[in-house]
């Protein structure tokens, strides 16, 4: 009998949320994720202290410190690459969350790096946090054909505006949704009634309803339940702590997320300008508070990246 993971495979593209390359090659992904957070936490592992010194050997003598960073995060992307078939998505600094032509210049500076080293940049995703303003950015880097990942999205209005805006993928964060309605509800919720695996079904499904061609991803996993939920979704991102629990069952994977149930539901079309989007995403107290957490989470890991380079370079 076929393990969770490989009945999984066969419905839905499984991508390794980590910047361990050991659990890449045991549960063989098409593509991985990173960011800032898992970057750092390798970073500091002896087993890549060799990608951090790589890093520092190969900018200028004179480089600033953010370019080193840019390199580093390449140089785990390269490694990623050998491994995995498909993409490798690589973070945009957080502290540019709000900042258009910022994230548009670190993004091209990143595939630069990409397409120096060989790599097209059909395999690479820039990360972007989900602000008005970064989803602007990926819609002018999408035209210059640099395909961006979505990220730190915990919104209906901010998926809309998402596809409106013609992004390649979107990564919904199912975990981090849930823990803020536990701590808000004082209960827990089970993987059907889970407010996370709500909002990426609602995304899924508007998505297929109305025809947009922007991969839906799900990411930041607590338990099994919410992956199993679902199933059937264009793409999820998957820890290894968690790939371990599916590889060690057998027991049987059914399709949550369909294309065709999805095309045939009643969800209505909206559409969102500046204005009202920034409204709704007010209006949504976790979605405000939850993206403005994690934008403050990365740019405090990038800060702790700075902090290691800066001592290597003494």
């Amino acid at each position: 009998m076929p393990t969770q993971l490989d009945q999984l495979k066969a419905l839905t593209t499984v991508v390794a949320d980590t910047g361990d390359f050991a659990s890449m090659k045991e549960y063989a992904p098409r593509d991985a994720t990173t960011n800032p957070s898992l970057i750092l936490k390798a970073a500091v592992m002896p087993n890549y202290a060799h990608l951090v010194d790589r890093a520092l050997a190969d900018a200028p003598a004179a480089a600033p410190t953010a370019q080193i960073i840019d390199r580093l995060l390449v140089a785990f992307g390269l490694e990623i690459l050998k491994i995995v078939p498909g993409r490798v998505s690589s973070e945009v600094d957080a502290r540019l969350s709000f900042d258009r032509e910022g994230s548009i210049a670190k993004a091209r500076d990143i595939i630069a790096l990409y397409e120096k080293a060989g790599i097209p940049r059909e395999r690479i995703l820039v990360k972007i946090a989900s602000t008005w303003e970064g989803i602007k950015a990926a819609e002018q880097l999408q035209k210059e054909a640099i395909n961006c990942n979505l990220t730190l999205l915990f919104s209906f209005p901010q998926a809309v505006a998402c596809a409106e805006s013609g992004i390649k993928l979107i990564s919904p964060f199912v975990g981090r949704i849930l823990d803020w309605h536990k701590k808000n509800a004082g209960r827990d919720f089970a993987p059907a009634e889970d407010p996370g695996v709500k909002s990426v079904t609602q995304i899924y499904t508007y998505y297929k309803k109305h025809g947009y061609k922007t991969e839906v991803m799900g990411a930041s996993f607590r338990n099994k339940g919410e992956i199993l939920e679902l199933a059937g979704c264009d793409l999820l991102t998957i820890a290894p702590a968690l790939l371990a629990e599916l590889n060690a069952s057998a027991e049987p994977v059914v399709r949550k997320l369909d294309p065709a149930k999805a095309a045939a539901s009643n969800i209505e079309k909206v559409s969102f300008d500046e204005k009202s989007f920034r409204f709704a995403l007010n209006e949504d107290a976790m979605a405000t508070e939850k993206t403005a957490e994690g934008i403050r989470l990365f740019s405090a890991d990038i800060v702790k990246l700075e902090q290691l380079i800066a001592q290597k370079r003494k």
